[in-house]
């Protein structure tokens, strides 16, 4: 497989040596090392099926990665060994249609590098932005249905996938969605039968996806960021689910008090707040065409607000991003998206994990009061992420955990600590996303009998050599 790789991509395209592959061993997370075979970087669709058509003939493992960064081994070799397809040089943003509002992108699109090319071009468009690094992949976050600054209003980033190009275990090529249809625009994935659901959440387990038509949304020229201190888990979602039935946020989140500690440098807050302290602070994007859009869209904020404190809770704000800034410069990083939340993904000991999950915001309050003490029994301060999703029909309730790779002990506690999390979770009516295998495991016996079946079916009929990311999905 080396030669043929040498063969196909150059010298320069494969990693083979310890030190190369040693970035591709691990991830942010507790999952332990695995080591690869090989390395390989494609910059084109035919590489990549020519490499298919190659590691079916030879059983060759074929792991597809891109940015590598806090997702619980799904881009890690398995037991097995196996080769890395890196996509990251697969950047090529190949069409932007204003008129239609979608672009059709490759895998190693960055959210950097689709906002540069908006801004260069003078785009009245915006995507929706994920709250991690600027350099992840948008390609890899819609398709294991992460979320974004635009899930309100339109659903976890999956369902901003019109249409997808993807490579098949034999070599072959398909085109989902209209797409499908010869000389019509990848404008949506109906009404032909969506296969483009094939590709999702099957953590690339049934085929490696090259090309994405993803839509983009407007850029409304009045945008403000404001921000509400609360003291109450219970009514703070009150306030979430009140404002998701008015629609005229175009996001809310809401950060648990260790959060904002951490953003002013104390790497590891008490698991306890001091006396006094808020316990969350939720943020709300609004925008507007005109002034008098956004004054009535402020105005309607704050009646809710002021609905839940007639009820004897306290919120403090709103509070402008713009003020908060020069308060504590640390809190640029929630100015603009996309952002490096640095103190999360630059603390030191190297490690962060997350259970992330999603359900019913109803159940938000209850989540957020049975995880919290999970994670001060466990001795981690509970960094809790929550927002509503496609206008509050569901949302994402997750529980974030810095650790010290270093430290053995502590990457035990991490393992305890999110066996406990995912079960009461699960228990409580919400399911994982990016559903590392170890969690998958833990759904699969929870899972319908004919749907599971379904699911090892449709693998089976994709990937009957099973090389395409073998035992992610324990399938």
């Amino acid at each position: 497989m080396k030669q043929f790789l040498i063969d196909l991509l150059g010298a320069d395209g494969v990693l083979d040596t310890a030190a190369d592959l040693a970035p591709y061993r691990e991830d942010f997370t507790e999952i332990a090392p695995s080591d690869p075979d090989l390395v390989a970087f494609v910059t084109t669709t035919e590489q990549v099926q020519a490499i298919l058509v190659k590691a079916t003939e030879t059983r060759t493992p074929v792991i597809p990665a891109v940015y590598r960064t806090n997702i619980g081994g799904l881009c890690m070799a398995g037991e097995g060994g196996g080769l890395i397809l890196d996509l990251t040089r697969m950047n090529r943003i190949h069409e932007v249609n204003v008129d239609d509002m979608y672009a059709v992108i490759e895998p190693g699109v960055t959210q950097r590098i689709m906002k540069d090319y908006l801004v260069e071009h003078d785009l009245p468009l915006t995507l929706g932005y994920s709250l991690a690094p600027p350099d992840t992949s948008i390609f890899a976050n819609a398709l294991l249905g992460g979320l974004t600054n635009r899930s309100l209003k339109y659903g976890d980033q999956s369902q901003s996938i019109s249409g997808l190009e993807a490579v098949m275990a034999d070599g072959s090529l398909v085109r989902t969605g209209a797409w499908a249809v010869d000389g019509i625009s990848p404008y949506g994935r109906v009404p032909l039968p969506d296969l483009t659901g094939l590709f999702v959440a099957f953590q690339g387990t049934t085929g490696i996806a090259t090309r994405m038509a993803f839509q983009l949304w407007p850029l409304h020229p009045i945008n403000r960021r404001l921000f509400f201190l609360t003291y109450n888990p219970t009514a703070t979602y009150e306030v979430v689910m009140r404002l998701c039935k008015k629609e005229v946020c175009d996001d809310i989140g809401g950060l648990s008090w260790p959060s904002a500690k951490m953003m002013m440098g104390v790497q590891r807050p008490h698991p306890v707040p001091d006396e006094g302290e808020p316990v969350f602070f939720l943020y709300l994007d609004v925008t507007a065409e005109i002034p008098e859009e956004m004054a009535v869209k402020t105005s309607i904020i704050q009646s809710v607000i002021d609905e839940v404190s007639a009820m004897g809770e306290e919120f403090v704000g709103p509070l402008d991003i713009e003020t908060l800034v020069k308060v504590n410069p640390a809190m640029e990083a929630f100015a603009q998206f996309p952002t490096d939340l640095e103190f999360l993904t630059n603390h030191g000991g190297g490690g962060l994990s997350w259970i992330g999950t999603y359900g019913p915001i109803s159940r938000f309050a209850r989540g957020a009061e049975v995880c919290t003490e999970i994670m001060v029994r466990h001795g981690f301060p509970p960094v809790i992420v929550s927002r509503p999703m496609r206008g509050g029909h569901f949302g994402v309730l997750r529980f974030i955990t810095i650790f010290d790779k270093g430290d053995a002990a502590e990457v035990e506690r991490v393992r305890e600590v999110n066996r406990e999390l995912l079960e009461a979770l699960t228990g409580l009516g919400f399911l994982m996303y990016k559903t590392p295998v170890w969690a998958w495991r833990e759904l699969k016996d929870r899972m319908d009998p004919g749907m599971l079946d379904l699911t090892k079916r449709c693998k089976k009929m994709m990937d009957p050599a099973g090389i395409l990311n073998p035992g992610k999905m324990d399938l």
